[in-house]
Protein backbone atom coordinates (compact mmCIF):
# COMPACT_ATOMS: atom_id res chain seq x y z
CA UNK A 1 0.00 0.00 0.00
CA UNK A 2 1.52 3.35 -1.06
CA UNK A 3 1.41 6.51 0.86
CA UNK A 4 -0.88 8.32 -0.71
CA UNK A 5 -3.45 5.27 -0.86
CA UNK A 6 -3.12 4.68 3.20
CA UNK A 7 -3.52 8.38 3.95
CA UNK A 8 -6.67 8.38 1.92
CA UNK A 9 -8.21 5.15 3.51
CA UNK A 10 -7.35 6.71 6.94
CA UNK A 11 -9.32 10.07 5.88
CA UNK A 12 -11.91 8.23 4.58
CA UNK A 13 -12.65 6.09 7.71
CA UNK A 14 -12.68 8.73 9.83
CA UNK A 15 -15.13 10.82 7.34
CA UNK A 16 -17.37 7.43 7.46
CA UNK A 17 -17.39 7.09 11.16
CA UNK A 18 -19.40 10.37 11.38
CA UNK A 19 -23.28 9.65 11.29
CA UNK A 20 -24.17 12.61 8.62
CA UNK A 21 -27.64 10.99 7.56
CA UNK A 22 -29.43 14.27 6.62
CA UNK A 23 -31.88 14.34 9.61
CA UNK A 24 -28.95 14.73 11.67
CA UNK A 25 -26.33 17.51 12.26
CA UNK A 26 -23.04 17.69 9.91
CA UNK A 27 -21.75 19.82 12.69
CA UNK A 28 -19.20 17.57 14.27
CA UNK A 29 -17.82 16.33 10.81
CA UNK A 30 -17.13 19.62 9.76
CA UNK A 31 -15.30 20.33 13.44
CA UNK A 32 -12.83 17.39 12.17
CA UNK A 33 -12.41 18.96 9.53
CA UNK A 34 -11.86 22.19 10.10
CA UNK A 35 -8.47 22.24 11.81
CA UNK A 36 -6.66 19.98 9.33
CA UNK A 37 -7.62 22.90 6.88
CA UNK A 38 -6.66 25.94 9.17
CA UNK A 39 -3.17 23.94 9.91
CA UNK A 40 -2.72 24.24 5.92
CA UNK A 41 -3.14 27.87 6.40
CA UNK A 42 -6.73 27.78 5.24
CA UNK A 43 -8.80 30.67 6.11
CA UNK A 44 -12.15 28.85 7.50
CA UNK A 45 -15.53 30.14 7.48
CA UNK A 46 -18.63 28.99 8.63
CA UNK A 47 -22.05 28.88 7.19
CA UNK A 48 -25.04 27.91 9.70
CA UNK A 49 -28.92 27.70 9.06
CA UNK A 50 -31.37 25.70 10.68
CA UNK A 51 -32.90 23.00 8.56
CA UNK A 52 -36.75 22.53 8.08
CA UNK A 53 -36.84 19.96 11.35
CA UNK A 54 -34.72 22.85 13.45
CA UNK A 55 -31.35 20.72 12.98
CA UNK A 56 -28.67 23.45 12.66
CA UNK A 57 -26.74 22.46 9.34
CA UNK A 58 -23.09 23.81 8.82
CA UNK A 59 -21.50 24.70 5.38
CA UNK A 60 -17.74 25.12 5.28
CA UNK A 61 -15.58 27.39 3.07
CA UNK A 62 -11.86 27.36 3.19
CA UNK A 63 -9.83 30.28 0.95
CA UNK A 64 -5.98 30.04 0.60
CA UNK A 65 -6.16 34.23 0.30
CA UNK A 66 -7.95 37.15 1.00
CA UNK A 67 -11.80 37.92 1.41
CA UNK A 68 -11.70 39.66 -1.75
CA UNK A 69 -9.99 37.06 -4.50
CA UNK A 70 -12.38 34.96 -6.27
CA UNK A 71 -10.72 31.53 -6.28
CA UNK A 72 -9.42 30.06 -9.68
CA UNK A 73 -10.45 26.77 -8.63
CA UNK A 74 -13.25 25.50 -5.88
CA UNK A 75 -13.52 21.43 -4.38
CA UNK A 76 -16.81 21.33 -3.54
CA UNK A 77 -18.51 17.68 -1.94
CA UNK A 78 -21.56 17.34 0.17
CA UNK A 79 -20.88 15.94 3.92
CA UNK A 80 -24.25 14.02 4.32
CA UNK A 81 -25.80 11.26 3.35
CA UNK A 82 -28.90 9.01 3.11
CA UNK A 83 -30.10 7.02 5.67
CA UNK A 84 -28.76 2.95 5.83
CA UNK A 85 -30.35 -0.22 6.77
CA UNK A 86 -30.73 -0.90 10.21
CA UNK A 87 -29.23 -4.52 9.55
CA UNK A 88 -26.02 -3.10 7.86
CA UNK A 89 -23.83 -3.49 11.14
CA UNK A 90 -20.76 -2.13 9.27
CA UNK A 91 -22.54 1.41 7.64
CA UNK A 92 -20.27 3.56 10.07
CA UNK A 93 -16.99 1.46 9.96
CA UNK A 94 -15.25 1.43 6.85
CA UNK A 95 -14.31 -1.78 5.80
CA UNK A 96 -12.02 -3.46 3.20
CA UNK A 97 -12.41 -5.81 0.92
CA UNK A 98 -10.12 -6.98 -1.80
CA UNK A 99 -9.79 -3.57 -3.53
CA UNK A 100 -13.39 -1.81 -2.73
CA UNK A 101 -13.97 0.55 0.56
CA UNK A 102 -17.18 -0.22 2.24
CA UNK A 103 -19.11 2.00 4.39
CA UNK A 104 -22.06 4.43 3.94
CA UNK A 105 -20.67 7.68 2.45
CA UNK A 106 -17.75 5.36 0.82
CA UNK A 107 -18.79 6.38 -2.83
CA UNK A 108 -21.42 9.47 -2.47
CA UNK A 109 -19.63 11.46 -1.14
CA UNK A 110 -16.86 11.19 1.59
CA UNK A 111 -14.43 9.53 -1.11
CA UNK A 112 -14.39 12.89 -2.76
CA UNK A 113 -13.91 14.70 0.15
CA UNK A 114 -10.74 12.56 1.45
CA UNK A 115 -9.86 13.34 -1.78
CA UNK A 116 -9.64 17.01 -1.80
CA UNK A 117 -8.49 16.88 1.69
CA UNK A 118 -5.28 14.80 0.86
CA UNK A 119 -4.74 17.12 -2.38
CA UNK A 120 -4.89 20.44 -0.41
CA UNK A 121 -2.69 19.00 2.12
CA UNK A 122 -0.12 17.60 -0.73
CA UNK A 123 -0.25 20.77 -2.73
CA UNK A 124 0.58 22.96 0.13
CA UNK A 125 3.37 25.74 -0.84
CA UNK A 126 2.50 25.10 -4.73
CA UNK A 127 -0.25 27.44 -4.86
CA UNK A 128 -0.03 31.24 -5.79
CA UNK A 129 -3.39 31.88 -6.80
CA UNK A 130 -6.37 31.76 -4.47
CA UNK A 131 -8.15 28.28 -4.07
CA UNK A 132 -11.15 27.55 -2.14
CA UNK A 133 -12.44 23.93 -0.64
CA UNK A 134 -16.85 23.74 -0.55
CA UNK A 135 -18.24 21.43 2.15
CA UNK A 136 -22.05 21.42 2.32
CA UNK A 137 -24.86 20.58 4.05
CA UNK A 138 -28.30 18.69 3.17
CA UNK A 139 -27.45 17.65 -0.80
CA UNK A 140 -29.06 14.53 -0.63
CA UNK A 141 -32.77 16.50 0.18
CA UNK A 142 -32.71 18.97 -2.34
CA UNK A 143 -29.37 20.73 -2.42
CA UNK A 144 -30.06 23.32 0.46
CA UNK A 145 -26.65 23.82 1.94
CA UNK A 146 -25.70 25.00 -1.78
CA UNK A 147 -28.90 26.93 -2.06
CA UNK A 148 -28.29 28.86 1.27
CA UNK A 149 -24.53 29.25 -0.53
CA UNK A 150 -25.88 31.00 -3.26
CA UNK A 151 -28.72 32.64 -1.59
CA UNK A 152 -25.74 34.43 0.81
CA UNK A 153 -23.79 34.64 -2.47
CA UNK A 154 -21.07 32.92 -1.01
CA UNK A 155 -18.24 30.65 -2.20
CA UNK A 156 -17.85 31.95 -5.69
CA UNK A 157 -14.99 30.96 -7.74
CA UNK A 158 -13.76 30.68 -11.60
CA UNK A 159 -13.99 26.75 -11.92
CA UNK A 160 -15.23 24.55 -9.76
CA UNK A 161 -15.25 20.51 -9.39
CA UNK A 162 -18.25 18.97 -8.06
CA UNK A 163 -17.36 15.80 -6.29
CA UNK A 164 -20.33 12.89 -7.11
CA UNK A 165 -19.59 9.08 -7.63
CA UNK A 166 -19.12 9.31 -11.72
CA UNK A 167 -16.60 6.43 -11.74
CA UNK A 168 -13.84 9.48 -12.83
CA UNK A 169 -15.88 10.70 -15.79
CA UNK A 170 -15.87 14.38 -16.15
CA UNK A 171 -19.63 15.00 -16.21
CA UNK A 172 -20.61 18.77 -17.82
CA UNK A 173 -24.15 18.87 -17.46
CA UNK A 174 -27.24 17.69 -15.81
CA UNK A 175 -30.81 17.75 -15.63
CA UNK A 176 -32.94 20.13 -13.71
CA UNK A 177 -35.00 18.47 -10.31
CA UNK A 178 -38.17 19.79 -10.22
CA UNK A 179 -41.53 19.07 -7.75
CA UNK A 180 -44.99 20.15 -7.12
CA UNK A 181 -47.98 18.92 -5.00
CA UNK A 182 -51.51 18.62 -6.71
CA UNK A 183 -54.51 18.10 -4.53
CA UNK A 184 -57.70 17.48 -6.54
CA UNK A 185 -61.34 18.00 -4.48
CA UNK A 186 -64.18 15.99 -4.71
CA UNK A 187 -67.52 15.83 -2.40
CA UNK A 188 -67.59 12.67 0.00
CA UNK A 189 -70.79 10.85 0.84
CA UNK A 190 -71.66 7.37 1.23
CA UNK A 191 -70.28 4.75 -1.45
CA UNK A 192 -73.54 2.94 -1.88
CA UNK A 193 -75.15 6.12 -3.36
CA UNK A 194 -72.71 7.44 -5.82
CA UNK A 195 -74.78 10.14 -7.04
CA UNK A 196 -74.53 12.62 -3.46
CA UNK A 197 -70.67 12.92 -3.72
CA UNK A 198 -68.06 13.09 -6.46
CA UNK A 199 -64.94 10.98 -6.06
CA UNK A 200 -62.01 13.42 -6.18
CA UNK A 201 -59.81 9.93 -6.91
CA UNK A 202 -62.14 9.46 -10.22
CA UNK A 203 -61.53 13.25 -10.82
CA UNK A 204 -57.58 12.72 -9.97
CA UNK A 205 -57.62 9.73 -12.73
CA UNK A 206 -59.07 11.65 -15.78
CA UNK A 207 -56.25 14.36 -14.63
CA UNK A 208 -53.41 11.87 -14.38
CA UNK A 209 -54.20 10.47 -17.72
CA UNK A 210 -53.98 13.90 -19.70
CA UNK A 211 -50.34 13.76 -17.50
CA UNK A 212 -49.32 10.80 -18.96
CA UNK A 213 -50.09 11.43 -22.31
CA UNK A 214 -49.13 14.89 -21.98
CA UNK A 215 -45.60 13.17 -20.52
CA UNK A 216 -45.29 10.32 -23.45
CA UNK A 217 -46.09 13.02 -26.42
CA UNK A 218 -46.15 16.82 -26.40
CA UNK A 219 -43.11 17.06 -23.21
CA UNK A 220 -40.76 14.95 -25.67
CA UNK A 221 -41.10 17.56 -28.16
CA UNK A 222 -38.33 19.29 -27.38
CA UNK A 223 -34.65 17.33 -27.09
CA UNK A 224 -31.45 17.36 -25.78
CA UNK A 225 -28.94 14.86 -27.60
CA UNK A 226 -26.58 14.67 -25.30
CA UNK A 227 -28.42 13.30 -22.36
CA UNK A 228 -30.24 9.39 -21.82
CA UNK A 229 -33.35 10.08 -22.67
CA UNK A 230 -32.76 12.79 -24.54
CA UNK A 231 -35.67 14.81 -22.88
CA UNK A 232 -37.44 16.03 -20.43
CA UNK A 233 -39.09 13.21 -17.91
CA UNK A 234 -42.28 13.41 -15.82
CA UNK A 235 -43.05 11.46 -12.60
CA UNK A 236 -45.87 10.88 -10.39
CA UNK A 237 -44.13 9.06 -7.55
CA UNK A 238 -46.49 9.32 -4.64
CA UNK A 239 -50.56 9.33 -4.65
CA UNK A 240 -52.86 9.03 -1.23
CA UNK A 241 -56.60 10.18 -1.09
CA UNK A 242 -59.52 8.72 0.67
CA UNK A 243 -61.14 8.58 3.51
CA UNK A 244 -62.37 4.66 4.26
CA UNK A 245 -63.60 2.09 1.94
CA UNK A 246 -67.26 2.66 1.95
CA UNK A 247 -66.93 6.64 1.74
CA UNK A 248 -66.81 8.53 -1.22
CA UNK A 249 -63.30 10.18 -1.23
CA UNK A 250 -63.31 14.04 -0.49
CA UNK A 251 -59.82 14.44 -1.94
CA UNK A 252 -56.68 13.26 -3.62
CA UNK A 253 -53.50 14.58 -3.61
CA UNK A 254 -50.35 13.25 -5.37
CA UNK A 255 -46.56 14.67 -6.51
CA UNK A 256 -45.57 15.54 -9.71
CA UNK A 257 -41.49 15.42 -10.32
CA UNK A 258 -40.07 16.79 -14.08
CA UNK A 259 -36.52 16.73 -14.26
CA UNK A 260 -36.02 19.42 -17.16
CA UNK A 261 -33.33 19.62 -19.73
CA UNK A 262 -31.24 22.81 -19.56
CA UNK A 263 -32.10 24.70 -22.03
CA UNK A 264 -35.63 24.52 -20.98
CA UNK A 265 -37.49 26.84 -18.56
CA UNK A 266 -38.57 25.37 -15.20
CA UNK A 267 -41.98 26.92 -15.74
CA UNK A 268 -42.64 24.95 -18.86
CA UNK A 269 -44.03 21.93 -17.27
CA UNK A 270 -46.34 23.60 -14.55
CA UNK A 271 -47.57 25.93 -16.90
CA UNK A 272 -48.84 22.89 -19.08
CA UNK A 273 -50.48 21.25 -16.28
CA UNK A 274 -52.30 24.22 -15.44
CA UNK A 275 -53.96 23.95 -19.20
CA UNK A 276 -54.86 20.35 -18.31
CA UNK A 277 -56.05 21.52 -14.68
CA UNK A 278 -58.12 24.33 -16.48
CA UNK A 279 -59.53 21.71 -18.94
CA UNK A 280 -61.04 19.36 -15.95
CA UNK A 281 -62.64 22.54 -14.10
CA UNK A 282 -64.49 23.44 -17.02
CA UNK A 283 -65.63 19.83 -17.65
CA UNK A 284 -66.95 19.43 -14.30
CA UNK A 285 -68.54 22.32 -12.33
CA UNK A 286 -67.09 22.86 -8.72
CA UNK A 287 -63.92 20.45 -9.31
CA UNK A 288 -61.34 22.22 -7.31
CA UNK A 289 -57.63 21.19 -8.87
CA UNK A 290 -54.80 23.83 -6.85
CA UNK A 291 -51.28 22.82 -7.91
CA UNK A 292 -48.00 24.15 -5.35
CA UNK A 293 -45.01 23.92 -6.12
CA UNK A 294 -42.47 22.94 -4.00
CA UNK A 295 -38.77 23.11 -5.91
CA UNK A 296 -37.90 24.08 -9.18
CA UNK A 297 -33.58 23.28 -9.24
CA UNK A 298 -32.86 24.57 -13.37
CA UNK A 299 -30.44 22.35 -15.29
CA UNK A 300 -27.24 23.35 -16.12
CA UNK A 301 -24.68 23.00 -19.16
CA UNK A 302 -20.99 24.00 -19.04
CA UNK A 303 -19.05 24.35 -22.44
CA UNK A 304 -17.25 21.18 -23.53
CA UNK A 305 -14.50 23.88 -24.68
CA UNK A 306 -14.34 25.07 -21.18
CA UNK A 307 -10.69 24.94 -19.57
CA UNK A 308 -12.09 22.73 -16.88
CA UNK A 309 -14.14 20.43 -19.07
CA UNK A 310 -10.51 19.74 -21.37
CA UNK A 311 -8.29 19.36 -18.08
CA UNK A 312 -10.44 16.94 -16.53
CA UNK A 313 -10.78 14.98 -20.12
CA UNK A 314 -7.11 15.04 -20.52
CA UNK A 315 -6.66 14.03 -17.11
CA UNK A 316 -9.31 11.17 -16.81
CA UNK A 317 -8.93 9.56 -19.85
CA UNK A 318 -12.53 10.27 -20.22
CA UNK A 319 -14.75 12.20 -22.81
CA UNK A 320 -17.33 14.52 -20.87
CA UNK A 321 -20.82 13.49 -20.84
CA UNK A 322 -24.33 14.22 -18.74
CA UNK A 323 -26.27 12.81 -15.97
CA UNK A 324 -30.30 13.02 -15.73
CA UNK A 325 -29.57 13.24 -11.60
CA UNK A 326 -29.33 16.79 -9.90
CA UNK A 327 -26.00 18.15 -8.18
CA UNK A 328 -24.67 21.16 -6.78
CA UNK A 329 -22.98 22.25 -9.96
CA UNK A 330 -26.18 24.63 -10.84
CA UNK A 331 -25.88 26.62 -7.48
CA UNK A 332 -21.79 26.61 -8.49
CA UNK A 333 -22.65 27.65 -11.49
CA UNK A 334 -25.05 30.51 -10.40
CA UNK A 335 -22.15 31.79 -8.56
CA UNK A 336 -19.95 32.38 -11.68
CA UNK A 337 -17.92 29.07 -12.00
CA UNK A 338 -17.75 27.05 -15.20
CA UNK A 339 -18.56 23.94 -13.25
CA UNK A 340 -17.78 20.14 -13.65
CA UNK A 341 -19.06 16.91 -11.89
CA UNK A 342 -16.59 14.56 -10.79
CA UNK A 343 -15.43 11.87 -8.57
CA UNK A 344 -14.42 8.18 -7.75
CA UNK A 345 -17.14 5.66 -7.60
CA UNK A 346 -20.01 4.41 -9.29
CA UNK A 347 -23.64 6.23 -8.97
CA UNK A 348 -25.47 2.59 -9.49
CA UNK A 349 -24.06 1.67 -5.81
CA UNK A 350 -24.75 4.37 -3.58
CA UNK A 351 -27.51 5.30 -2.01
CA UNK A 352 -27.78 1.72 -1.37
CA UNK A 353 -26.39 -1.34 1.31
CA UNK A 354 -23.15 -2.72 0.56
CA UNK A 355 -21.89 1.17 -0.78
CA UNK A 356 -18.29 1.04 -2.06
CA UNK A 357 -15.49 3.17 -3.92
CA UNK A 358 -13.09 1.06 -5.85
CA UNK A 359 -9.27 1.47 -4.51
CA UNK A 360 -8.02 2.43 -7.18
CA UNK A 361 -10.65 5.30 -8.38
CA UNK A 362 -10.05 6.80 -4.98
CA UNK A 363 -6.05 7.18 -5.75
CA UNK A 364 -6.64 8.40 -9.14
CA UNK A 365 -9.42 11.22 -8.31
CA UNK A 366 -6.40 12.02 -5.76
CA UNK A 367 -3.91 12.64 -8.07
CA UNK A 368 -6.20 13.78 -10.71
CA UNK A 369 -7.71 16.66 -8.02
CA UNK A 370 -3.87 17.50 -6.77
CA UNK A 371 -3.22 17.87 -10.12
CA UNK A 372 -5.90 20.12 -10.88
CA UNK A 373 -4.62 22.43 -8.18
CA UNK A 374 -1.35 23.03 -9.87
CA UNK A 375 -2.69 23.87 -12.85
CA UNK A 376 -5.07 26.11 -11.90
CA UNK A 377 -3.66 27.88 -8.63
CA UNK A 378 0.01 27.08 -9.16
Amino acid sequence: MSEVEGRLEETLRALVAFDTTSRLPNGKLIEWIEPRLTALGFRCERQHYPDDAGVEKVNLLAFTHGAGEVPELALVGHTDCVPYDSGWAEALKLTRKDDRLYGRGACDTKAFVACALLAAERTRGVVKKPLGLIFTADEEVGCLGAKMLLEARRGAARNAIVGEPTSLRPIRANKGYCLAEIEVSGKEGHSAYPDTGASAIFRAARLLSRIEAYARGPLRGETDPSFEPPYTTLNVGLIQGGRAKNVIPGSCSFTLEWRPIPAQPVEAVPYAIEQLMFQLRREEPGCEVRMRILRTDRGVETPGSAEVVTFLEAQSGQGSATVSFGTEAPQMTALGARSVVFGPGNIQVAHQTGEYVPVAELVRCEEILEAAIRHFCG
